[in-house]
């Protein structure tokens, strides 16, 4: 959904009369340009940004309404784009030499704080 309004900015007095400033609106939810699991991603990913489920793009950086709503698609485009990529998978790795010698160190050491708590033992 588009609407637009009143830029500030540049324009001299034609800025009171024309509606040059697009706010984007769509709806993550109902949208069918987006897969179940690209929805869920960009749900996911976008939390931050979205009020309810809709995503809201702005545009006044132009003095047309022509390129901010141009701009506006772009900026649109570009976040769903980034929003649906698959994570990158993970690599399962050997842990590291110095990461088994703090563990064991530490198994060491919580071994020897509950040894400590123990009655004394006399032979």
């Amino acid at each position: 959904m588009e609407q637009f309004s009143r830029s500030s900015g540049p324009g001299g007095q034609g800025v009171n009369t024309a509606d040059s400033r697009v706010q984007l609106s769509l709806d993550l939810r109902t949208t069918t340009a987006l897969s179940d699991t690209q929805r869920a991603r960009a749900l996911d990913r976008l939390a931050e940004r979205l009020t309810g489920s809709v995503l809201t793009i702005t545009a006044s950086e132009h003095r047309s309404q022509r390129r901010n709503r141009a701009a506006a698609r772009q900026r649109l485009a570009g976040l769903l784009r980034e929003a649906v990529v698959p994570p990158v998978p993970r690599r399962s790795t050997r842990p590291t030499r110095g990461s088994q010698r703090r563990r064991l160190e530490a198994k060491g050491r919580r071994s020897e704080v509950k040894q400590n708590r123990r009655r004394p033992h006399h032979d």
